[in-house]
């Protein structure tokens, strides 16, 4: 089949199919998909890693913020464009996430140092978090919590700082305006609520599960 026997809808799936799998993964980011799939968490699609990678190498990122570790997939796509020296500090509430992406982490070559894991509830570590330290902060955790996320995250970024959360399209069920469900309602309420901040610029990437990016003015 020819891409002129392709409707609109089916070139569209094709073309984020392709733009989705134009970066493989290395080793070490299959192996951390894999545990991701033991651990029954669902990580960042290859594409949205690729632009974490690429959003952390566009601002020469030093000091990262991760909420919601996973198995560490997210973690290797940040380290990848990160400075040499940067330092990760990654949030979840689970410890056997921690401890498997501690394992994906330290065999993909990246030292303990570069690294602080903080087992607990993001919104009682965030607050602890110094004002306008950080460069980038990540958001991959309980779409229920995304407004009170994004508030902490606007605080302890730095101007010209990225902030990057991923699930914002739930399924397609936020881009369903008939849905009416609560946690499409919180996240789509986000959404708007980000696209009318002035501190914001923003953008939102069709990839994985959908990933927003804005850059703090």
């Amino acid at each position: 089949m020819s891409s002129t026997d392709l409707s609109p809808a089916e070139a569209q799936e094709a073309s984020l199919a392709y733009a989705e799998m134009f970066i493989s993964d290395n080793e070490a980011a299959r192996k951390a998909r894999k545990a991701s799939a033991d651990l029954g968490v669902s990580p960042v699609s290859r594409g949205a890693a690729q632009t974490l990678t690429f959003l952390a190498r566009t601002i020469a990122a030093q000091s990262v913020v991760e909420i919601g570790t996973g198995a560490g997939v997210s973690a290797l796509a940040l380290f990848a464009g990160m400075r040499r020296d940067g330092i990760l500090t990654s949030i979840d509430s689970q410890v056997d996430h921690h401890l498997t992406a501690r394992e994906m982490l330290t065999n993909a070559g990246i030292k303990y140092q570069r690294f602080r894991l903080i087992s607990g509830e993001a919104l009682s570590v965030l607050p602890k978090l110094a004002d306008e330290s950080y460069d980038l902060v990540f958001i991959d955790a309980d779409p229920m919590e995304y407004p009170e996320y994004l508030e902490q995250a606007l605080r302890i970024l730095r101007r010209g700082g990225i902030v990057a959360l991923y699930h914002v399209l739930l399924g397609g069920t936020v881009a369903d305006r008939d849905n009416y469900a609560e946690k499409t309602l919180i996240v789509r309420d986000c959404l708007d609520a980000i696209r009318g901040l002035d501190e914001l610029t923003s953008t939102l990437l069709p990839l994985g599960d959908g990933l927003l990016a804005g850059i703090k003015n």
